[in-house]
């Protein structure tokens, strides 16, 4: 079943990138500079930032129902960068590299599916996980740290 991987919508964050130091820690954020490549995946771009480069470390909430699965949790963001829009069935690289849980949830925002997979192995587990007709999407996870990675859809 074909997917389709999106980055975060680069609007949603430009406002912070004016904040500064002191408002961001009042929300739960960091400007952060980068030291270690990979190690600081973009959501928006779904790609690593360089090292040097500056990114946000914020609080997000990916999982905005009212359900039990309602939630949030850390991730990069960089400023200036357009929103990554894979081809229909391509894993961006900041996924291929790592380990990742697969949460699938139905059209009434609970989670029926889950796995975890290296990254390489995604595309054929989200296919599989899309077989099932009531996935309506999927939400991906960077497994060891537990963080939002990206959201994926059927095509």
């Amino acid at each position: 079943m074909p997917f389709q991987i999106e980055g975060l919508d680069p609007a949603d964050f430009a406002p912070l990138f004016t904040l500064s130091d002191s408002a961001l820690q009042r929300m739960n954020a960091r400007r952060v500079v980068v030291d270690a490549h990979p190690g600081t995946p973009c959501r928006i771009s779904l790609t690593d930032a360089a090292i040097g480069e500056t990114v946000l470390l914020i609080n997000y909430e990916h999982q905005p129902a009212h359900t039990p699965f309602q939630s949030r949790h850390a991730i990069f963001v960089r400023a200036g960068i357009a929103q990554a829009r894979p081809e229909v069935g391509t894993v961006p690289p900041s996924l291929l590299t790592r380990l990742i849980s697969l949460r699938g949830f139905d059209v009434d925002d609970m989670m029926i599916a889950a796995d975890v997979v290296p990254g390489h192995d995604l595309a054929a587990a989200l296919a599989e996980v899309f077989e099932n007709a009531d996935v309506s999407y999927v939400h991906l996870h960077y497994a060891k740290q537990g963080c939002f990675a990206a959201r994926a859809r059927r095509a």
